[in-house]
């Protein structure tokens, strides 16, 4: 069966997760080459998406901090509720 729909890639701490299943995997020794391979590949397409994620939000904290020290009247700070 053909996908119709792109899957929705997963969020940063279910790919940490998995990414730590597969590293623990992978550490054991006994997954057969061509699990191990499929693995590996999975997990670098995993680190692929975290460093993705990483840098968007480095780069969402950066314009939040700059917004701030400039005064920017569209900045609002969080605060959280009580």
């Amino acid at each position: 069966m053909e996908k119709t729909k792109k899957e929705k890639a997963p969020s940063f701490e279910k790919a940490v997760t998995r990414l730590d299943e597969i590293v623990a995997k992978l550490e054991k020794g006994d997954v057969p080459l061509e699990e191990a391979l499929a693995l590996f590949e999975e997990g670098t397409k995993l680190v692929s998406l975290c460093g993705g994620l990483l840098d968007k939000a480095e780069q969402k904290v950066r314009m939040l901090a700059r917004a701030q020290e400039e005064d920017d009247p569209a900045f609002v700070p969080f605060e959280p509720e009580e």
